[in-house]
């Protein structure tokens, strides 16, 4: 019996969301639609300069990979989180934000001394999202936050690819992968962000080991990756450090790759306001589905209906009750 459907292992964040122009991007020297690493003096300097900009979102923890697993939690599923928080006012409402959506987490018992990672999410008038991280006591995510107990309860691990630009982060990465393949457990990455995979591409590898069992990434990522011409020949390539894989196209859908089978994902036509956490909210949908009974191409489908919500509203989560609406939803049409 499995006490968790997923295992994640992540930076812990705390999001602020702030509209922008794109002159806004170019004025500041940052590069739209990528995830950059900044300091505390940076992220604050930023936060000055927009401080008369109007909020588009609440304060909620955040983190990639915390946002994949608080969907799969909040859609009905059982999930962990490792993750590492200081104790200040950001770490015990992370602790707090992550219980109230159903994740447990070592934050509830262990904070540490120092400052709890924060990130600015700026979102430009077509909906992109382009990411100022300040990771502080994220950065030191170690083998000593890991649950082993955990994971061996754990149908899935989920390991977020960000932890790659950490060494104790990737060495934590790696050892969740080890110990679920030592207990049987099955093994999901996530490539993150498209910047990760240009400039950490060695680190990565270290964490895929021999091959994962699922893993995730959109286009750009896919292409990056392997140097194919196409998505098409981007999968084929994956298929060498994957059994099986999820390609999200934006707009266009996804491609999943079952072990046997890639089957087009439809997409969801909508007017997108914010993009941030659409592909977090995909990984996290669809592990929800094929932890509880979906197979690949009815999860997909699931996946591709919850990004395509959530790109409607500010932020990287839904109102807590929308995610049983729309499964209830999609479960009605499928009779």
């Amino acid at each position: 019996m499995h006490k968790y459907d997923v295992y994640g292992i992540g930076a812990a964040l705390v999001d602020t969301e702030i509209e922008i122009e794109d002159h806004f991007l170019a004025s500041a020297g940052i590069e739209k639609g990528m995830m950059t690493l900044v300091d505390e003096d940076r992220q604050n300097e930023l936060l000055d300069v927009l401080s008369d900009h109007l909020m588009a979102s609440r304060r909620a923890s955040g983190g990639s990979g915390a946002n994949s697993v608080i969907a799969a939690a909040c859609f009905g599923g059982t999930a962990y989180y490792a993750c590492k928080v200081a104790d200040d006012d950001n770490g015990r409402f992370y602790a707090d934000d992550m219980r109230r959506a159903g994740v447990d987490s070592i934050a509830e018992h262990r904070r540490f001394h120092g400052t709890t990672g924060k990130c600015l999410v700026l979102i430009s008038p077509d909906a992109e999202r382009t990411m100022n991280t300040y990771l502080g006591i994220s950065s030191e995510l170690s083998t000593d936050e890991i649950d082993e107990e955990a994971i061996r309860q754990s149908k899935y691990v989920y390991i977020e690819g960000y932890q790659v630009t950490s060494p104790t982060g990737r060495a934590a990465a790696i050892r969740v992968r080890e110990l679920a393949e030592q207990h049987g457990v099955k093994t999901s990455l996530s490539f993150s962000d498209p910047g990760i995979v240009a400039h950490f591409r060695d680190g990565l590898t270290e964490m895929v080991g021999s091959g994962v069992d699922l893993l995730f990434c959109n286009e750009q990522e896919a292409l990056e990756w392997t140097g194919a011409d196409s998505v098409e020949e981007a999968g084929r390539k994956l298929s060498s450090i994957a059994r099986q894989w999820a390609i999200t196209l934006g707009s266009e859908g996804a491609l999943i790759n079952d072990g046997r089978n890639v089957h087009r994902i439809a997409s969801h036509p909508v007017k997108a306001i914010d993009t941030n956490g659409a592909g977090d909210m995909f990984a996290g949908a669809y592990l929800f589905g094929i932890t509880n009974g979906f197979d690949a191409a009815l999860a997909g489908q699931l996946a591709s209906r919850a990004a395509a919500e959530l790109v409607t509203h500010y932020g990287p989560r839904l109102p807590p009750a929308r995610y049983k609406q729309i499964l209830a939803e999609f479960n009605a049409e499928r009779g």
